[in-house]
């Protein structure tokens, strides 16, 4: 069964959406890596467009990102000094992003940007992830083990200002967290993604953070960079649809406690090949929907009769027009309110496992 979504303005099956955003999830909590890199495509792949999906698919990650890092919280496994530092770059990466994206909204050319961008970036990311698979297929088959040095000094290590972040046990140039900021606020705001792909091996890499705080720190950093984005998004574009954002969290959500669970279970580094395999083809397969389906894809979602809006969809749309920014804010207390709420089940249940284990 199809729903019409008031926002933007298609007709898409919620089961299905709600099924895929669940599968990314679990994809995403077994192999640590975002989800926006698959379900972005995802949803452009149903007929949403592509400035829609990017949108709420940046407040989706709101939710994951509050999600984990709550679970990180419990746990003081996250450096706030320094995640507060990245956001600073994040927050001005952000603006810098929402700029171009509006350039490039206002001549016609987002959809053809967004889609060049996915492609690059999944050809990449996942061309890399297959050579380093098979390259760690083989040296666990041949018995190989390497040694790498802790730490490599790069140019931006010689920046001035520098700081001592006492979490992570690093004298660093403030110059260094703002950079990586900077770049992954940029791509979060004309892609929709949390950018963990740029912060997770920058924060080992080149700031040197010790990997036990990598990720609750990234999820930190993805939160309010995500925020930011979600706002602006619904400022400045009203692209924000609520239902769709309810259905994308709850399947998300669940998906990453799940997938999470197994990656305590099972070594997913076996696994990493088949997600390369996985992102290269998602890569493919958006590059033929740009280029040979885009324009019969326009057609189709033309020649549907919108429906008059009643109850719920006419509430969304009249706050999306006349209220923006009260809208994305409430879109953000949604994805929060949701993700701490699983977050904390995720905990009660985690601690009655402990009791039950525990001798009497």
């Amino acid at each position: 069964m199809e729903f019409f979504l008031p926002i933007a303005e298609v007709y898409v099956s919620l089961p299905v959406i709600f099924i895929l955003s669940l599968v990314v999830g679990i994809l995403s909590g077994l192999f640590g890596v975002g989800g926006g890199f698959l379900m972005t495509p995802f949803l452009i792949f149903l007929g949403i467009p592509p400035s829609y999906a990017v949108a709420n698919e940046a407040n989706n990650i709101l939710g994951t990102s509050v999600s984990g890092s709550t679970t990180h919280w419990y746990k003081g496994t996250l450096d706030y000094k320094m995640g507060f530092m990245i956001v600073i770059g994040g927050a001005c990466g952000t603006i810098l992003g929402i700029l171009t994206f509006t350039y490039f909204k206002d001549i016609g050319k987002i959809n053809i940007v967004i889609a060049l961008a996915y492609m690059y970036i999944l050809a990449i990311i996942g061309t890399f992830m297959l050579v380093q698979g098979v390259t760690e297929l083989d040296r666990a088959r041949k018995k190989i083990v390497l040694r790498k040095k802790l730490h490599v000094h790069y140019w931006i290590h010689g920046l001035p200002i520098r700081m001592r972040f006492k979490k992570s046990k690093v004298y660093e140039s403030a110059f260094t967290p703002i950079t990586i900021g900077l770049i992954v606020g940029f791509i979060a705001a004309i892609m929709g993604i949390g950018g963990a792909f740029i912060l997770v091996p920058a924060m080992i890499y080149i700031i040197g953070m010790p990997t036990k705080l990598v990720p609750g720190t990234s999820l930190f950093v993805t939160v309010f960079v995500s925020a930011i984005v979600t706002i602006l998004h619904a400022f400045n574009y009203g692209s924000i649809d609520l239902i769709l954002v309810i259905v994308l969290i709850l399947g998300s959500i669940l998906g990453v406690q799940v997938g999470q669970k197994l990656g305590e279970k099972v070594d997913s580094s076996q696994f990493k090949t088949i997600l390369a395999i996985l992102l290269l083809l998602v890569g493919i397969a958006m590059a033929y929907e740009s280029f040979f389906r885009e324009s019969q894809s326009t057609i189709n979602n033309l020649s549907l009769n919108k429906p008059e809006l009643t109850g719920f969809s006419q509430f969304i749309s009249n706050m999306s027009n006349d209220f923006p920014i009260v809208y994305g804010v409430l879109s953000i207390i949604l994805a929060v309110t949701l993700a701490i709420l699983a977050a904390f089940v995720r905990k009660l249940f985690s601690d009655y496992q402990d009791k039950k284990k525990k001798p009497a």
